[in-house]
């Protein structure tokens, strides 16, 4: 068995999700992080190597482990399928190249469907090698890329994270294009920084058209975003967001569309992200689109994904013993450059200010409806113009991170569950336990 982490989350019956949690300074350093060997039985089975492009119908089985060298992008009119239960890793990194990248382009179609018992896992190669010594760590694994037909408000983009080619450019005039369905798959120590602002997220969608179908997807120690939103309208549910190092969920370039039941955890010891020395790390960021494309931020469509169901949690208390990693946290959901948003039956907590809306955008149209939100310092904040529409919300700068009637739903505070009668959010009685089985929260 390889060494437990500092905290163990192991998901039980019902909504409970409990913790073992080591004494707070006997905590192992990020790096040290590990997961049972246990967990990743398919060490032993054959390694299949794949690198360049998928031109034809492809099925990746889970009778091997399927590894990616460089950048593997199925190519239009090709059809990757990979089986339930299947693992899916990189060949070893070099730093600043980009390598273990699944890209699925524009007109191209991934089938990955796994089950609540055999989910599809793309993870660090060192859970696969049957090694008890080695760990896992972000950047381990590249990441999964969508690119798609549907709108995105530049009209053509090249996807972040990838060197310029016209196989890795997104965007078009058709909202309910089809890029294929994930689901039940986890995708653990992704991302990479091909040079500085330009990293690969767990999971990033660009153009993406509402015919996609994604749900019961967790993104877990990312080395950027969890899930990042380019433009398009596809409407995914049932995530999980887990301790990645920028934002748990991004919005940019037009995205519209709807995500219901999507949870956001942190760990105040993964590692955080930083802008000119300073917490960069949010919740949900989201943008209409960057300086650099319009400096007045008003590119058509305007980002306005529509959320409901969202649990987005961050610390128990401002400062922790031993420290939060440095530099720590930053806003809940961090509203700038021109976005708008309706979010409903949601809650946020934990971080040091809950909903903010930018100096660079309006909070008139930040709708927001039975929506809790708490923060150490400021539970909604209003930099700019506007006021929030808003009916039904609660809020909270309490000492101790507000519960929103959950029994404790902190990572690193021991035994977690984020239930209770009339609790907003991602886990109500309506929902049932969506999380059972495939999460994995044991690392």
């Amino acid at each position: 068995m390889k060494k437990l982490s500092l905290v163990t989350l192991c998901l039980a019956a019902g909504i409970l999700v409990t913790s073992c949690k080591k004494g707070a300074n006997e905590g192992a350093s990020f790096d040290n992080r590990s997961t049972a060997a246990a967990d990743y039985s398919a060490s032993s089975l054959p390694v299949t190597t794949v690198s360049g492009d998928i031109t034809t119908n492809t099925t990746w089985d889970a009778n091997h482990v399927w590894e990616i060298s460089g950048v593997v992008t199925v190519r239009s009119g090709a059809t990757l399928t990979i089986n339930a239960g299947t693992f899916i890793k990189s060949t070893v990194n070099t730093p600043n190249v980009q390598n273990g990248v699944l890209v699925i382009a524009k007109g191209a179609k991934i089938n990955a469907v796994g089950t609540a018992t055999s989910p599809i896992v793309f993870t660090s190669r060192y859970l696969l090698d049957g090694n008890a010594s080695t760990v896992g760590k972000p950047g381990d694994f590249g990441g999964v890329i969508l690119l798609g037909n549907a709108v995105i408000n530049v009209g053509d983009k090249l996807i972040e994270g990838l060197a310029d080619d016209p196989k890795f450019h997104y965007g078009g005039t058709n909202d309910a294009d089809n890029s294929g369905t994930i689901q039940y798959a986890r995708i653990e120590y992704a991302g990479y920084v091909l040079a500085p602002n330009v990293e690969v997220n767990s999971l990033t969608l660009g153009g993406v058209g509402s015919g996609t179908t994604i749900d019961h997807v967790q993104a877990s120690y990312g080395l950027d975003d969890g899930f990042e939103f380019f433009g398009g309208k596809v409407s995914p549910k049932y995530l999980v967001s887990f301790a990645n190092d920028d934002d748990q969920f991004d919005f940019d370039n037009g995205f519209t569309g709807n995500i219901q039941y999507a949870i956001a955890v942190v760990d105040a010891y993964s590692t955080h992200s930083a802008s000119s020395g300073a917490s960069d790390s949010n919740g949900i960021e989201s943008d209409n689109n960057a300086p650099a494309e319009d400096a007045t931020f008003s590119l058509l469509p305007k980002t306005h994904p529509t959320l409901a169901n969202f649990t987005v949690v961050g610390t128990s208390a401002a400062t922790l013993t031993p420290a939060i990693t440095s530099p720590g946290l930053k806003w809940a959901f961090r509203n700038r450059r021109g976005a708008e948003v309706a979010v409903s039956n949601s809650l946020f907590t934990g971080y040091p200010s809950g909903i903010v809306a930018d100096v660079d955008a309006n909070a008139s149209l930040v709708t927001l409806t039975n929506v809790s939100v708490h923060g150490f310092t400021a539970a909604t904040s209003v930099l700019g113009s506007g006021a929030f529409s808003s009916t039904g919300l609660l809020t909270s700068t309490a000492a101790a991170a507000d519960k929103w009637n959950m029994s404790q739903p902190f990572y690193n505070s021991g035994a977690v569950n984020f239930l209770a009668s009339g609790t907003r959010g991602a886990l109500t009685s309506g929902s049932g336990n969506w999380v059972a089985n495939w999460t994995k929260f044991t690392f």
